[in-house]
């Protein structure tokens, strides 16, 4: 029977085996191996050599991790194990990701990218003016968007910080509800100031909002503008109309970065009408300091239910287009 050694030190144990050993039951289950450990040293075994490999290097990452971090995550150890059944041997490098801290919260927890693809998404954010980030929800698009906007802010790398969204109602009609015009779109905008207070702190949101150095409108607000100096997000691009994307690329000024982020699974268009969003992203891919990340299932960092949602939607959304497919390939 194969079989392997792994020699883990006592003050890591705790982290990389969890609570009542849950993370390590996680990875025999996965693998189908037997795991047990005596006097530090751990023995990987089972009828497939390839799971009891697979398994080492599992241990191997969250080795790496927990002597750089101190603290695993059930989310962590769950993408450990998604890499190693990749079989790309990716697994020490979530160490690595781990030790890019954007910035911190008002709580003092840091933000940084949890995932391979969200490391590659923060680095074009980084290295490119424009940035487009497409993905599913729970993938950390507008957040990690939002931290490195605010980091950018506090560097005084930009003088202001402009967020913007479509004003498109998803499948319910909002028109008739009480309030001004503020308080109408105001539920359309909710989730970035949610990013906004947790990561800057409702004070001090307020205070810059008060000064216009942070801005949270609409995207009809940003016709006939031209926006210098200044980091710009486009949430939920996926329910812009092409003109409307081709009017908020042409506002991009000197001195700006922009990120635009979209679920292309999500649109809640008019049905038969275009995205923007997947338009733009034909249109301007082979222009330079245009960066392209495309997160997938294996990004979200949300609760682990939220991965396994995703990922059963992907596989009924590709079975109900290959009938489709199959359907008028017979006609």
């Amino acid at each position: 029977m194969p079989e392997l050694y792994r020699d883990i030190p006592a003050e890591h144990e705790r982290n990389i085996f969890g609570s009542y050993d849950a993370y390590l039951k996680k990875i025999e289950r996965v693998f189908d191996v037997d795991i047990t450990e005596h006097n530090g040293s751990v023995r990987i075994s089972g009828e497939n050599g390839q799971g009891v490999d697979k398994a080492g290097a599992v241990l191997d990452g969250l080795l790496a991790l927990s002597r750089q971090n101190g603290e695993i995550s059930e989310q962590q150890v769950d993408y450990t194990i998604s890499l190693s059944m990749e079989g790309e041997g990716k697994e020490k490098e979530i160490a690595e990701i781990d030790k890019d801290i954007i910035c911190r919260t008002v709580s003092g927890r840091p933000v940084k990218p949890k995932t391979l693809g969200q490391k590659q998404y923060v680095d074009n954010i980084r290295n490119k003016m424009i940035t487009f980030g497409t993905g599913p929800a729970g993938t950390g698009k507008t957040y990690l968007a939002m931290a490195l906007a605010i980091k950018a802010f506090k560097d005084q790398d930009v003088q202001r910080i402009i967020l913007t969204r479509p004003a498109i109602e998803a499948g319910e009609k909002l028109g008739f509800l009480p309030g001004d015009l503020q308080q109408k779109i105001d539920p359309y905008l909710r989730p970035l100031y949610d990013a906004l207070y947790s990561i800057m702190g409702a004070d001090s949101f307020i205070a810059n909002q008060e000064k216009g150095l942070i801005e949270v409108a609409p995207l009809a607000y940003m016709r006939g503008r031209t926006l210098d100096n200044a980091f710009i997000i486009l949430d939920e691009a996926q329910n812009t109309t092409p003109a409307q994307m081709k009017m908020f690329l042409t506002r991009i000024g000197f001195g700006s970065k922009v990120i635009i982020t979209g679920d292309l699974t999500q649109k809640d268009l008019e049905k038969g009408q275009v995205s923007g969003l997947e338009v733009s992203m034909r249109v301007l891919r082979n222009i330079d300091d245009i960066g392209f990340s495309e997160l997938t299932a294996n990004d979200v960092v949300r609760h682990p239910l939220v991965q396994k949602i995703v990922m059963a939607y992907d596989a009924y959304e590709a079975r109900t287009e290959a009938k489709h497919h199959d359907r008028n390939y017979r006609k």
